[in-house]
């Protein structure tokens, strides 16, 4: 991505924008260069900073329509004939879930190649695309929703309970640095105010991260509610047993 530069950081933030005619909120903002004023205009020197897109305009209402035809797929897949996906090998169900995600990549028009990368605790399945923001979503919510349709397909399909994640670039990597900051934020809050804060819906590997986080908190404690693929986390004051 081209680097944009401007007298301050915000000036140069502003500029990007401008170009990309994005918001703030739709960008990743790495910062290369401070600025420096100088003193009489010796040194002085311009901030410079790179601005990626991370999400693309996408209502709730696609997203809905996104899996329920995805989940369709999945027990289509389940019961064609002669092929039976079921208690498939470990190897054989990757294979399969790749195919299926680049199916589902294809009727989202952003077609993209899937690389598969064996980890000791999961899978992840990098979807590599032109259109990479139309996958990840508004806040990442298709991510999210292609995230949960992988994890039904491999426990419908594989023989042993295999964990997936779905990432696109690195969006998993910068998503987990902001839900370290958002849970302690949270935690913050809930102490400051003594009342409970329900994020937003992830899913759930993404729960459990913050939940891992929060149980070094002593002030609050974490469930869940709602059904997948839109469950949420509630953050609440600790319950003190007498």
């Amino acid at each position: 991505m081209p680097n944009y530069e401007g007298l301050t950081v915000e000036d140069a933030i502003q500029k990007g924008l401008v170009a990309l005619k994005l918001t703030k909120a739709e960008v990743d903002v790495k910062i290369l260069e401070e600025g420096k004023k100088g003193f009489l205009g010796i040194g002085k020197k311009e901030a410079v900073v790179s601005l990626t897109p991370i999400s693309a305009p996408i209502t709730e209402e696609p997203i809905k329509e996104v899996v329920a035809k995805a989940e369709i797929a999945v027990d289509d897949a389940m019961t064609e004939t002669p092929k039976v996906l079921e208690k498939l090998s470990d190897s054989d169900a990757m294979t399969e879930l790749a195919l299926y995600l680049t199916n589902i990549t294809k009727e989202l028009n952003a077609p993209a190649m899937v690389r598969v990368e064996r980890h000791d605790e999961h899978i992840t399945f990098h979807l590599d695309s032109d259109k990479a923001g139309m996958l990840i979503g508004k806040h990442g919510r298709v991510l999210n929703a292609l995230q949960y349709l992988a994890q039904v397909f491999i426990h419908r399909t594989a023989d042993h309970k295999l964990s997936v994640i779905v990432n696109v670039g690195d969006y998993r990597e910068r998503r987990e640095a902001t839900l370290t900051r958002l849970a302690n934020n949270t935690a913050d809050k809930v102490k400051r105010t003594g009342q409970s804060v329900f994020l937003e819906p992830m899913p759930a590997f993404e729960r459990k991260q913050i939940h891992a986080i929060l149980t070094a908190h002593e002030h609050v404690q974490t469930h869940s509610e709602g059904d997948e693929p839109f469950r949420y986390l509630v953050v609440e004051p600790r319950k003190v047993h007498g």
